[in-house]
């Protein structure tokens, strides 16, 4: 039994702006069932304060770079024997808004600061020095926002080995050396070999420099960050860390009972593999709840996504676009918030085609589940994607993705070809080129397969019977631990 530390800004179901949430959830579900002593530690965002109901205060501790003593709270993530710790530090932590980000105003600016204290934090736990008679062998950090952990106790002997999984390069955590100063961090940091980064600080390159191991979230992610184009400057590192050994690719799963279409209570209809007849039903009912005519010769493309340049929404668009004013048989609906240019373009799409176009500007975990189990197809023509879930959870409903063939798209989506479809391999559409007319002209051939049914039935049934849970990748993430400790 490994004791483990897994370090997150964002949890699922108590705080979320992406799949890292997901993962912070379900990965640690996945270890504690396969009876690992594992132990998940999150900022206490009023948020998540409202949403337990059992939560008890288990060590006051002082930190560095901060004046006040902080708390250490306890409690379980819901609905698992998960324990859970969360720093309490209500200057910090506690207020309205995202973990990141004010509703409408941009980030926090105290952020490096907020993180850095959670980084702190996570430290003393490391080492057992909160009081709490408890320390891993494996502390666990995701993503920048805990980047500085593994870098605060890389020279002491009593450390647990520190693993680093990079959910999204293209965050960073970039800041000024006045910044790095005010956070009272020590000198021997602002180095190229340490935190430095081009005259600034990156709590990401903390993660990078100082952990035994790196992983990120798909295989080919892992390769396309050690090149210019995916590796924001960082691509020499990494590339190195390949090299050495010390940087794996591990694909993310999916919680199998929360997105399963036969025990969906989000759902009008439930439906397995065997009674996907009943998918039907709930096209309907999704056709019907954005106001679109109800027609199931059409072919309806969802959308749940974050609307930034990196999920290439401007791609999306333009190619729709093309193909309602060609008059194409197709429906878009979307989900999703985000650049105001992009929920602007939206608008204005489905004011131009009312019984074609449905919009939803915001997040309703309710809604991305019955869009899963209602579209026909999934649109995620991503610039990059180091997992993507969203795929994943649309070959579980029957529902064939149409991805760009980029990082984990690449690695779970089977390209309908011919000779792909002959071998009953195939489980939904890649195109290359991150333009508009390669996209619109994939939906040219998923258009026209859709009028094959007996084609399309059988790329359905070979979606869902796809294996995606956490248990495969959980069994290389305790290889891993083994290996390093």
């Amino acid at each position: 039994m490994r004791k483990i530390l897994f370090a997150s800004s964002e949890v699922h179901p108590l705080i979320k702006t992406g799949g890292l949430a997901d993962v912070s959830a379900s990965l640690p579900i996945a270890l504690s069932e396969s009876g690992q002593d594992i132990r998940i530690i999150i900022p206490a965002y009023r948020r998540c304060l409202e949403s337990l109901t059992e939560i008890r205060t288990v060590a006051t501790i002082k930190l560095d770079g901060y004046h006040k003593p902080v708390e250490i709270l306890q409690s379980t993530l819901p609905d698992t024997n998960v324990p859970l710790y969360l720093l309490h530090s209500p200057e910090h932590f506690d207020r309205e808004g995202g973990p990141y980000s004010q509703a409408k105003d941009g980030d926090w600016e105290d952020n490096p600061a907020r993180f850095a204290l959670f980084s702190r934090a996570i430290a003393k736990l490391a080492i057992n020095e909160a009081g709490l008679d408890w320390q891993p062998d494996i502390l666990h950090c995701n993503d920048w926002q805990t980047g500085l952990a593994p870098a605060l106790i890389a020279d002491l002997e009593n450390r647990p080995a520190t693993v680093f999984t990079i959910h999204n390069l293209a965050y960073q955590g970039l800041y000024s050396r006045d910044v790095f100063d005010a956070l009272d961090l020590p000198e021997s940091f602002w180095h190229s070999e340490s935190i430095e980064f081009y005259d600034l600080m990156s709590f990401m390159k903390g993660g990078l420099i100082y952990a035994d191991h790196i992983t990120t979230v798909s295989p080919t992610y892992a390769r396309e960050i050690c090149s210019y184009e995916f590796g924001y400057g960082l691509e020499g590192l990494l590339t190195l860390r390949a090299q050495q050994g010390r940087l794996t690719g591990i694909l993310n799963g999916i919680d199998k009972h929360e997105w399963n279409p036969e025990q969906d209570h989000y759902l009008v209809k439930k439906f397995s593999a065997k009674t996907v007849r009943y998918k039907s039903d709930n096209k309907a009912a999704l056709q019907n709840e954005y106001g679109l005519p109800q027609k199931d010769d059409v072919l309806l493309i969802g959308l749940i996504s974050r609307l930034v340049s990196q999920k290439g929404i401007d791609i999306s668009i333009a190619a729709i676009s093309r193909l309602l004013h060609s008059n194409a048989t197709i429906q878009l609906i979307c989900l999703g918030s985000g650049e105001s240019h992009y929920e602007q373009d939206l608008r204005i799409l489905r004011a131009h085609y009312p019984d074609k176009v449905g919009v939803h500007i915001g997040y309703d975990e309710g809604l991305s589940h019955r869009i899963e189990a209602g579209a026909d197809v999934f649109l995620m023509p991503s610039r990059f994607e180091p997992c993507g879930l969203n795929q994943l959870y649309s070959l579980r409903y029957g529902t064939l993705p149409i991805v760009r063939n980029t990082g984990g798209l690449a690695d779970t989506v089977v390209d309908a070809t011919e000779q792909n479809r002959k071998d009953e391999l195939a489980t939904g559409f890649k195109f290359e080129a991150s333009t508009p007319q390669a996209l619109e002209h994939t939906l040219g051939t998923v258009i026209d397969l859709f009028q094959r049914p007996r084609i399309w039935r059988k790329m359905m049934m070979t979606a869902m019977a796809q294996d995606y849970s956490w248990n495969k990748s959980a069994e290389m993430y305790l290889a891993l631990y083994h290996k390093l400790t």
